[in-house]
């Protein structure tokens, strides 16, 4: 995309994992995980790359394979804050753009940050940019672990649920597991875009009652009034490394 701004990408790369335990550093077709993310989000365009972890084991790893590395502290909560004192750590200003990258995301397609990353620059309204594509099985809008949003008129978000929302009342009233073809919910793709100014403000924020309920992080930006633009995309990417049997899919898609 050839007007698309200048921005940093930050890949948050936490030793713990309930699920997968220390999966940032599992052999992946015969490197890290974290380094396949991190030659990815080389290819991006942008000014910057940098692993945030907590741990001396994948800073070592990562400075191994070249990588520009910041050891952050062990006390945040997500990657948001990760990403916050990365950008106080490197000195971007309040205006720059920064790009959260999953350290477990080897397949995410390069497009979708592009994407997101254009959604924010061309709304100046917003401070935050995030993803969403259309919901093409019904039984995923009745699924809590899929993650649904409703937007407005201007594409921001207005609400994110694991519930299914909109509640349909005369349709699922008829047809309880049926959606029809113009239901407006989307399914949310966790991939952030902030603005450094934003970024600076997030620790300052106490965590909503929606958040605390829901346990979705964007909900702490809704309840500060924060406005979120969506980038649409056409199709879910392809499924990151949360478990030992995703590495093992992956590694075999990796080695045809």
């Amino acid at each position: 995309m050839s007007n698309l701004p200048a921005f940093h990408i930050v890949i948050p790369a936490r030793f713990a994992s309930q699920r997968f335990p220390q999966k940032m550093l599992a052999n992946l077709a015969g490197k890290p995980v974290v380094q396949w993310v991190y030659e990815l989000a080389l290819k991006a365009g942008a000014e910057s790359v940098t692993i945030a972890t907590d741990h001396e084991d994948i800073f070592k790893a990562a400075e191994g394979f070249g990588a520009d590395v910041v050891m952050t502290r062990t006390d945040h909560e997500n990657g948001t804050e990760r990403l916050a004192e990365v950008a106080t750590i490197k000195g971007w200003s309040g205006d720059e753009i920064v790009v959260n990258v999953q350290g477990d995301e080897p397949l995410l397609p390069i497009g979708l940050i592009h994407n997101a990353v254009q959604a924010l620059s061309d709304d100046k309204e917003s401070e935050m940019a995030t993803v969403a594509c259309p919901i093409n099985r019904e039984e995923d809008i009745f699924n809590p672990s899929v993650v649904k949003v409703v937007c407005d008129a201007k594409g921001r978000a207005l609400y994110f649920s694991r519930a299914t929302m909109p509640w349909d009342r005369d349709g699922f009233a008829q047809s309880p597991q049926q959606i029809a073809e113009d239901y407006p919910a989307l399914r949310h793709v966790g991939l952030y875009v902030y603005r450094v100014s934003l970024l600076g403000r997030y620790a300052q924020m106490p965590m909503s009652p929606l958040e605390k309920w829901e346990k979705l992080e964007q909900l702490r930006f809704l309840h500060q009034g924060i406005k979120v633009q969506v980038a649409l995309t056409k199709e879910l990417p392809p499924h990151g490394v949360d478990t030992p049997e995703d590495l093992e899919a992956l590694t075999k898609k990796l080695m045809v």
